[in-house]
């Protein structure tokens, strides 16, 4: 038994050897070359409607500005603990602001909102009344929650970012806050 452990164990030992000899002497097969490297150049793809898209989003300070007011019309409304989140239509986080005392939960909640609202364009609450309990639906989608709370932003009537609420005891308040944020600087670009 002992000479057939051993007899394994070398065995094994000689085919580690092997695989790591193949791998250094692929690795090194190239070191030895005089040959320079294949370079792909970068190709400049020319702007053109048909090549490259352009892309709206909400400006930094903007974002900041939307998710300020939000927080703001929930802490007069003696609703300070939730979060605000602006997302780009893609859910990309452009601005998120967390309420003294917002609870964890309330970040993703926010989140989901917005982005909820970015990519269907519409509000949460009435994408919520789209939703039955008949099987699959668009509330299976990952990363969206269809609760009253998301406002979409839109430009030219082009759907670019959502500012989700999150945390409140009633969706319609989070949505009440959510478009406070919206309106803060809906009326900057007039």
């Amino acid at each position: 038994m002992k000479k057939s452990t051993k007899a394994l164990a070398a065995a094994a030992a000689g085919a580690l050897m092997i695989t790591a000899g193949a791998t250094a002497a692929a690795n090194a097969g190239t070191a030895g070359t005089t040959e320079a490297p294949v370079v792909v150049p970068a190709v400049d793809v020319q702007p053109a409607p048909e090549t490259v898209v352009q892309q709206n989003r909400i400006a930094a300070g903007a974002s900041a500005q939307a998710v300020t007011a939000a927080l703001a019309k929930c802490q007069a409304d003696k609703i300070p603990f939730v979060t605000v989140a602006l997302v780009d239509r893609f859910g990309t986080v452009q601005a998120l602001l967390r309420g003294d005392n917002a609870a964890a939960h309330t970040i993703e909640a926010a989140k989901q909102k917005a982005y909820t609202a970015a990519a269907f364009g519409a509000p949460t609450s009435e994408l919520a009344r789209r939703v039955n309990g008949n099987g699959p639906s668009i509330a299976d989608l990952p990363g969206t929650l269809f609760l009253a709370g998301g406002v979409p932003l839109k430009v030219n009537g082009v759907s670019v970012a959502g500012i989700g609420v999150g945390g409140a005891p009633d969706g319609a308040l989070d949505e009440a806050c959510a478009a406070a944020g919206a309106e803060a600087i809906a009326g900057a670009a007039k």
